[in-house]
């Protein structure tokens, strides 16, 4: 095991959550666990797929579950059911930040249609692409600015993804809008409830949501 790889008993509480295979017979060349952990050391160190390490698996196996899975809404599926695990279990504590990041995009990110839906896989999935795709120009060039709600554990919560050059304040209120986590059993998912606009400082901001 590498490390950042998923330990054992972090994928006794993940493999339960994963979509079920259809296929009947043998199993797999290349088990889950693997492709994950290829999967996650890709976006932990922004390698190209190209470059994940033979270990894992073909890259294009790992690519192509990842890019399943996104399109499919699996991952958002599996990040929603670990937290309603996580509040069940009172490993969340209910005091959340909101910030943002700029991420510098790639030089490849420019050049796709214009019209998505006419492209042989229409971007976004099961999910509304947004027209400017989260790409915009900032100070930094072409870049995508992410909005993200954590506790104080540093678990995210939500996250609200737009162009570089959008302001953090009219983001405030979307990213905390997102934050759903259904209960396990009976009772309404827990939300925040409505947050006064003057706590926001215009660049990072801090409170207790129920």
């Amino acid at each position: 095991m590498g490390r950042g790889d998923l330990t054992d008993e972090q994928w006794a509480v993940l493999e339960p959550l994963l979509p079920k295979g259809t296929r009947a017979g043998r199993p797999p060349v290349w088990p889950r666990r693997q492709l994950i952990d290829g999967i996650r050391f890709r976006v932990r160190t922004g390698v190209p797929w190209r470059d994940v390490p033979v270990e894992y698996g073909p890259w294009g196996r790992a690519y192509d579950l990842f890019r399943r899975w996104q399109r499919s809404g699996t991952w958002h599926r599996i990040l929603t059911r670990l937290q309603s695990l996580a509040d069940a279990q009172g490993a969340i504590t209910w005091d959340l930040s909101v910030d943002s990041t700029v991420c510098r995009a790639h030089q490849h990110a420019a050049g796709a249609r214009k019209q998505g839906n006419l492209q042989k896989e229409p971007p976004g999935g099961v999910f509304t692409e947004p027209d400017d795709h989260g790409l915009g120009r900032s100070r930094g060039g072409f870049t995508t600015k992410l909005h993200l709600a954590v506790e104080q554990g540093q678990k995210p919560m939500s996250i609200v993804i737009t162009a570089g050059q959008r302001g953090d304040s009219p983001q405030f209120e979307p990213v905390l809008e997102k934050v759903r986590v259904p209960r396990i059993g009976a009772g309404r998912p827990r939300v925040r409830r409505s947050f006064p606009r003057s706590a926001c400082d215009g660049r990072s901001w801090t409170g207790r949501l129920y």
